[in-house]
């Protein structure tokens, strides 16, 4: 009986596993835009060979590894976390790498199957389809993992082994002790009477083996499989369960690991007045995820009724929803909201949404009142049909910013948001919170404003944004990098990754069994260290966590490892 349930669960959880590996699929894309006779067309990914162009945009699945060949757009921007972990999207060129022996980073014109493009339109053509692309690499490379004896199997095999020596001697210890007693006449003979006590000895040694101890064994460990199924934990193999108990060091990344990997809006900063102290004025938003539900709360921590009455917010509210290129839905399957583009300007469109809209008093409880998918971007939609976008100049790495131009009744605005210390420079002008008005940027408040970025980036561990505008001329219709100059600051938004609600209980229970944690990450090193140190704050006692850091030196990667103690 015992053997026939650990076959029965050895078959399920091992079937799970292979079920487990085939779902990679599901990161490969279903369709993909490919030059076939002379145009254009959309066919099954599954149809795409080496040496296709592809096209690929804004929101697509990447269908196999391409090497790009054209860009169509200003730059081409891929989130590739889930073959990475960055956390980052990443932008692509069409100039080949120089660096020897090149990592998936390194391979700035290559685009990876099942990565998501988050930013740009470009071509590129196949060089690698199915189990030949770096997401079937991994699943090759899990499916050709070789056996190798687990802690417990060498243990019991040495135990064995000893057992199997000392019963031997016992055996024929017993055996010469008895020659004296082999004429017994009772045996009828030498030959029989030896023969009778090789049978005894035999049937020591048959009574000596524990012939239970591998169906005992199996039973403990079929029942660590059915547990840890029942916590999520996919078993590829019986004996791994065990290899758990013997856990020594666990080396984690952070991204998507140890955070949620939604980012969040979750502190503003804007500028109160220049006649009063303090200057400028915080507000905090609650809500972790990309999910619209979240409230604004002042400094003394009361929740703001009517964010929009606040000029500041309402125009953080109006730049945030129109300059952006991401999009945010709901999806009924797993019913949650999902993000199609640049995790940060995702996280603009759920501040909009938070914020809400001007001139109705009842809109808090009425955006309540619609369906989930109408509730995603009831707010950006809003401020999309109030103005018209006319022009955009899209983010670059040397401005670090990025604008768009919109008209609404006969008037002109260009919105810009990007690095803080790119917007704020090209600043003559604040938008005090409040009355409305626009008054001149001074060394003072500047020096204010570059404190709170400081506090936000330094002590927060937040990722910053700054946004801004500027009243065009009437009728302009185009954009160009002299435009971005003598704009009005509007805010400062700091966004957060937040870390998941179980990992101090994780890390705590780590720590309390002797393992030591290690967390692997290529984001900057000051920044991690204060993240781990809010993560693990709330601990009694001193513990110590290591860290290796990744840092990105002229195309290679440099391994440091950091020990942090709290």
């Amino acid at each position: 009986m015992i053997l026939a349930a650990n076959a029965a669960v050895g078959v399920i959880t091992e079937t799970n596993a292979e079920k487990a590996l085939e779902e990679l699929r599901a990161y490969q894309a279903d369709v993909a835009t490919v030059l076939r006779n002379g145009c254009f067309s959309i066919l099954p990914a599954t149809e795409l060979v080496p040496g296709d162009i592809v096209e690929v945009g804004v929101g697509c699945k990447v269908p196999a590894d391409m090497r790009m060949v054209e860009m169509l757009s200003h730059q081409l921007r891929v989130d590739q976390a889930i073959l990475t972990g960055e956390s980052c999207s990443v932008a692509k060129e069409l100039d080949s790498t120089s660096a020897m022996n090149a990592v998936y980073q390194d391979k700035t014109n290559i685009l990876f199957s099942g990565t998501v493009v988050v930013a740009g339109r470009a071509r590129a053509v196949v060089i690698g389809v199915g189990s030949n692309t770096a997401m079937g690499s991994i699943r090759d490379a899990m499916l050709r993992t070789e056996d190798e004896a687990t802690p417990l199997k060498k243990k019991l095999d040495e135990f064995g082994t000893f057992l199997a020596k000392v019963i031997a001697g016992i055996c024929i210890l017993v055996w010469v002790v008895n020659i004296g007693h082999f004429r017994d006449p009772s045996h009828g003979g030498f030959l029989r009477g030896a023969i009778h006590y090789f049978k005894v000895a035999v049937a020591l040694a048959v009574a000596a083996i524990p012939e239970g101890l591998p169906a005992v064994v199996t039973t403990c460990l079929a029942l660590g499989t059915k547990r840890m199924a029942r916590l999520n934990a996919i078993v590829r193999s019986l004996p791994s369960v065990e290899t758990l108990g013997c856990t020594t060091v666990i080396c984690s990344d952070k991204t998507g690991t140890l955070t949620t990997n939604m980012m969040s809006v979750s502190k503003v900063c804007v500028v109160r007045s220049v006649h009063q102290r303090p200057i400028t004025d915080e507000y905090s938003i609650s809500g972790t995820t990309f999910a619209p539900d979240g409230f604004i709360y002042d400094a003394s921590e009361n929740q703001l009724e009517f964010p929009p009455q606040s000029p500041c917010l309402l125009h953080i509210a109006m730049c945030s929803a129109l300059c952006n290129e991401s999009t945010l839905q709901y999806n009924p399957d797993k019913k949650s909201y999902e993000k199609i583009g640049e995790s940060t300007e995702v996280a603009l469109r759920v501040l909009v949404e938070k914020v809400g809209l001007p001139g109705f008093d009842s809109m808090p409880s009425a955006l309540n009142m619609l369906t989930k998918h109408e509730r995603a971007s009831y707010c950006n939609h809003y401020w999309e049909n109030q103005f018209r976008k006319i022009s955009v100049l899209d983010f670059s790495r040397d401005r670090k910013m990025m604008s768009v131009l919109c008209s609404r009744k006969q008037q002109e605005i260009m919105f810009s948001k990007g690095a803080p210390e790119s917007v704020m420079a090209r600043c003559t002008h604040i938008l005090c919170n409040d009355d409305g008005s626009s008054v001149p940027l001074t060394m003072d408040i500047r020096n204010e404003l570059e404190a709170r970025f400081q506090s936000f980036a330094g002590k927060d561990t937040l990722r910053c944004l700054a946004l801004a505008l500027k009243r065009m001329p009437e009728g302009q219709q185009s954009l160009s990098y002299a435009d971005e100059a003598n704009l009005t600051f509007i805010g400062l938004v700091g966004m957060l990754d937040p870390p998941r609600d179980e990992v101090h209980s994780a890390i705590h229970s780590c720590m309390s069994a002797g393992i030591r944690v290690i967390v692997v990450t290529g984001d900057n090193k000051v920044g991690e260290h204060i993240c781990l140190f809010l993560l693990l704050r709330s601990f009694d006692t001193v513990e110590k966590i290591n860290m290796c850091c990744f840092s990105p030196l002229q195309n290679l990667y440099v391994g440091k490892l950091v020990r942090l103690s709290i």
